[in-house]
């Protein structure tokens, strides 16, 4: 969860500061350009469920939940633009966020995974 916590901080900054989107509606607005709430309570408790998730399942069962639910953050992202908690600018397309989500999600995965190995 820290590692996801971590990802996804320095990934909201990154596109933030490169004006790909921004987040209208945050916590403490005056102090930071992301929502923290997302990225310290919101992604923590999303990629615990997934780990829950994923550890029950075989591989291909892992691949199967990673490409679902990448196919399902572009609809919540455009849910939550609808809502006014997200912004993107005009060059921003959704194939980004399904992208991105499959890039993070198989790397908290594989780190997972590095994980279970450790510690047998």
């Amino acid at each position: 969860m820290m590692l996801a916590s971590l990802l996804g901080t320095y990934l909201d900054l990154f596109f933030v500061g490169k004006q790909m989107y921004e987040f209208p509606v945050r916590l403490l607005p005056r102090i930071f350009s992301i929502n923290i709430a997302f990225t310290l309570i919101g992604l923590p408790v999303f990629v615990m469920i997934f780990i829950s998730c994923i550890s029950k399942v075989n591989k291909w069962g892992r691949a199967g939940i990673i490409f679902f639910v990448s196919l399902l953050m572009p609809i919540f992202e455009k849910f939550a633009e609808v809502l006014g908690f997200f912004v993107h600018n005009e060059q921003w397309n959704h194939l980004y966020t399904f992208f991105g989500y499959l890039l993070f999600l198989t790397i908290i995965s594989a780190f997972y995974q590095w994980l279970e190995k450790q510690t047998r």
